[in-house]
């Protein structure tokens, strides 16, 4: 096992995807962040099945950061509910393992620079 961690949300727009993918990695919460768009996500919100387009974002960070890094998601996020889940990497190549881990390195001059996104109303978390 590494300290390497593969977080995942999802997002509505394009827009929401990309704002928190930028802030992610600029403010050193994550290495990068892969957007794949076109997904369709089947969930229950309220009592309700939900069918919806969604971006998923695939975040590569380290343990070491997720806390602040699943914060700063739940302040940016469009959702009341946003996924947030974090799968450890068991192996992978090392030299891209210390690449994770010397750019998911936030500084505290870099934390909180990007605005959060307006919380969109009746919305879940896309997935279950």
């Amino acid at each position: 096992m590494t300290d390497v961690l593969v977080g995942l949300t999802t997002c509505p727009t394009v827009e929401s995807a990309e704002a928190i993918a930028t802030a992610l990695v600029s403010e050193g919460l994550a290495a990068c962040v892969s957007q794949l768009p076109g997904m369709q996500s089947t969930y229950r919100w309220q009592g309700k099945l939900q069918n919806d387009r969604e971006i998923q974002l695939v975040i590569k960070t380290t343990q070491q950061q997720w806390a602040t890094l699943a914060a700063r998601i739940q302040a940016l996020h469009p959702y009341e509910l946003p996924e947030l889940i974090a799968v450890p990497v068991c192996a992978g190549s090392q030299s891209y393992l210390e690449w994770v881990r010397q750019n998911a390195a936030a500084t505290d001059t870099n934390l909180g620079a990007s605005s959060p996104l307006p919380k969109r109303e009746g919305q879940g978390e896309g997935d279950s």
